[in-house]
């Protein structure tokens, strides 16, 4: 007999699991719980994660990603979407969003309720990724603003808060350059092929027809009428003769006189190439010396040789200060104290709690077995077992404490907007006050990309041909927000940069982790800890949508690995609401970002315990990984 459950989260999660099944149509459908992202694929649906506690966002949040997923798996059929599917990434993603808001009013039209509920999954979505603060169309995507136009127009509901205002910021334009159209959004909704024509035309009424690609309808209409040229030649006899026989050989196989000249152009172009080079040895190189290869390009990455980057000329490391005006940055710190001034209090405890534990380190240790000093009491057994043997002493000293330096890797996605980036920023603030007082050197650097969905490395690959396979497609943005050297006080203003509109976009962990990790090695200090704090993969829609999709994450394990195998540095992580046990060795997860103060001292805490089984059972390292 099973032993019922003591999670009160259980009843509701079964009966959501249940619903989902009974909405998508589908019996044999796994629904999962899981802290990763949300997801859905032909047979499992992953669903946020549910806490004991139950609250209202968390039972909202998980309903309304359940009926948008059930919906999706319910109304759409992946062939016609991948039939009519742009091919540029722009394209794509406009396309994405309307065919979900589709999906979502065909569930409203059906089961009124689930409209109630996809609301508040969106609205959640919006707040999370800072929607409502967002006050310049171009700083909100397009895509988006795009797909909440389409659902509110088929459904007639207002769009949740930080929804409306993107929708807003790009309605204006939308409805100059597709209105008319627009019109017969309500006659395509129930079809998916017809909504799916009508979404490519929206597409390019907006001006990214070149991202469209062939149109399928005209592919198909082309290999009818081919068919049937063809069976006409066929029932035609020949009657021009030999010469005729030539002609038709040369059309039957164009292909072939293509690769016939395509060899020739190249065997021309190898002989070229050979005779340049020839005369290029006769006239450059000295007598006597011997011709020289060139070096080949260093790697992108120490980690993974095969790691490929299409451009770097537009990424850039940069200080905190260069981001914004110095009375900008002073705003922004008052408001990440006013945000955070409860929070300090418990923040300043943990600290104090910290740099005891390693004052007590630095400076008491003892010395045993010595001939003069205080009596160690506790080694007065062995003169009573046996008188013979001398009073042993000790004497207290100064520890040699190793010099150390801490660097904070800092994710800061766009996924990290509102409570968890605030945090993160009071925390990092206050433990580069608490570890300067023990004489730690402490470094805090973020990471994100200059632009959403790939910047000018990707318009510069978009006009170089698209090449395939390109490697990561977007701009770098690694900010210094205080240099190891630099004492707190003069970086104090530049954490409040944290809280500046824009900032946060997309992360790729792997290069970043790597930059710090050589940032790290420069340094003099005998010993060296790298802590990051992410909230989820690595993630960079422009350069994914034309790679494999396990090309950022993998780049991460490998950088990881590398890292953990030199042990130059040692490695830590956190994951707020995100397992990163699966990428590092010593990692915790919290679920409520209010617990990251205490596991950021916990953590390091743990790594300052001169006792390795007390290091080990702080930092709860995953024996069986």
């Amino acid at each position: 007999m099973n032993k019922p459950s003591d999670n009160p989260a259980d009843p509701f999660k079964k009966a959501l699991a249940e619903a989902t099944k009974v909405m998508a149509d589908d019996p044999e459908l796994t629904v999962a719980y899981s802290v990763d992202p949300p997801g859905l694929t032909n047979d499992t649906v992953r669903l946020p994660q549910i806490s004991r506690r139950m609250t209202r966002d968390e039972v909202l949040l998980a309903r309304g990603t359940a009926d948008a997923y059930a919906l999706r798996h319910k109304f759409h059929d992946a062939g016609i979407a991948n039939r009519y599917m742009p091919q540029g990434q722009m394209a794509r993603d406009l396309y994405d969003a309307m065919e979900s808001a589709r999906v979502e009013a065909m569930g409203a039209r059906h089961m009124p309720g689930t409209a109630g509920n996809i609301d508040a999954k969106i609205g959640a979505e919006a707040l999370r990724k800072g929607y409502d603060q967002v006050r310049e169309a171009s700083d909100a995507p397009l895509s988006v603003a795009a797909g909440y136009l389409i659902r509110h127009l088929a459904t007639g509901r207002d769009m949740p808060k930080g929804a409306d205002n993107v929708m807003e910021l790009w309605r204006g334009f939308i409805e100059d350059h597709c209105g008319e159209r627009l019109d017969q959004l309500q006659d395509t909704l129930s079809d998916q092929a017809a909504f799916a024509r009508f979404a490519r035309e929206m597409i390019r009424d907006m001006g990214y027809g070149d991202q469209l690609g062939d149109d399928p309808d005209t592919e198909d209409d082309d290999m009818d009428d081919q068919a049937e040229e063809g069976s006409d030649d066929q029932e035609e006899p020949d009657s021009t003769g030999e010469d005729q026989s030539d002609d038709d050989q040369a059309e039957a196989s164009p292909e072939q006189s293509q690769e016939q000249q395509q060899d020739a152009s190249e065997a021309q172009l190898s002989m070229d190439d050979e005779a340049n080079a020839e005369d290029a040895e006769e006239t450059e190189m000295p007598e006597g010396e011997a011709p020289q290869e060139p070096p080949a390009p260093q790697p992108i990455s120490d980690a993974d040789p095969n790691y490929k980057v299409y451009l770097t000329d537009f990424d850039e490391e940069i200080g905190a200060e260069e981001l914004a005006e110095p009375a900008e940055l002073e705003r922004l710190r008052a408001y990440l104290d006013q945000q955070l001034d409860p929070l300090k209090g418990a923040v300043g405890r943990l600290a104090n709690k910290l740099q005891r534990r390693l004052q007590a380190q630095q400076n008491r240790s003892w010395e045993f077995d010595r001939e003069e000093g205080i009596l160690d009491a506790g080694r007065l057994a062995r003169v009573v077992a046996n008188p013979t043997t001398p009073l042993s002493f000790k004497i207290e000293k100064d520890t040699e404490f190793r010099d150390t330096c801490v660097t904070l890797l800092l994710d800061n996605s766009g996924s990290m907007r509102g409570r968890p980036i605030s945090i993160a920023a009071i925390c990092a603030d206050v433990l580069a006050r608490t570890l300067e007082r023990c004489q730690v050197k402490v470094e805090i650097l973020g990471f994100t990309t200059r632009a959403w969905k790939g910047g000018l490395s990707r318009e510069k690959w978009l006009a170089d041909g698209r090449q395939a396979s390109p490697g990561r497609l977007n701009d770098l943005r690694h900010i210094i927000y205080k240099g190891a050297d630099s004492p707190w006080r003069r970086a104090r203003q530049n954490l409040g940069l944290m809280m500046k509109e824009g900032l946060l976009k997309e992360n790729i962990d792997g290069e970043a982790l790597e930059w710090a990790h050589r940032r790290m090695l420069m340094r003099p200090e005998a010993r060296k800890i790298l802590m990051v704090i992410s909230d989820g993969a690595p993630v960079d829609d422009s350069t994914l949508s034309v790679n494999p999709a396990n090309y950022l994450e993998k780049h991460l394990r490998d950088v990881i690995a590398m890292v953990e195998k030199r042990r130059a540095v040692e490695l830590i992580a956190i994951g707020i609401g995100h397992d990163v046990t699966r990428y590092y060795d010593r990692a915790v997860t919290i679920t409520d970002v209010e617990q990251l103060a205490g596991a950021m001292t916990e953590q390091l805490a743990g790594l300052f315990d001169s006792d390795p089984r007390a290091r080990a059972r702080v930092l709860g390292i995953n024996k069986s990984r």
